[in-house]
């Protein structure tokens, strides 16, 4: 079985002019999270949802859905990645993880 691409983050400082960006370029429903400097980009066409997010600057990270997070971060460290964040749990919405590969791109993972 392969491991799917289920979501997307772009992140930037200034959350909201991203968000108009992307809306404006590619005509994406972003949908803003209560209480969070998130937006929700739904899914269309047949393509994947996705996030815009606050950070310190520019990235972007794809998600992949796997059945056991820290298993698969326990053996992202054997294989010389490193954890960046652990498996962390959003009530009501999603439990992630992110790790960092040899390179230093950052994935992340989410639970099938």
């Amino acid at each position: 079985m392969t491991t799917p691409v289920t979501w997307f983050e772009l992140t930037g400082t200034d959350t909201a002019a991203l968000r108009a960006f992307y809306a404006d370029l590619f005509g994406w429903d972003i949908t803003p999270v209560d209480g969070m400097d998130y937006g929700i980009v739904a899914a269309g066409d047949g393509g994947i949802g996705g996030g815009i997010t606050a950070g310190d600057g520019a990235a972007t990270v794809v998600y992949l859905q796997v059945d056991d997070i820290q298993s698969t971060l326990d053996r992202v460290e054997q294989a010389g990645g490193k954890t960046v964040v652990p498996v962390t749990v959003i009530p009501d919405m999603v439990t992630f993880a992110q790790f960092a590969d040899p390179e230093g791109n950052v994935v992340g993972l989410t639970a099938s």
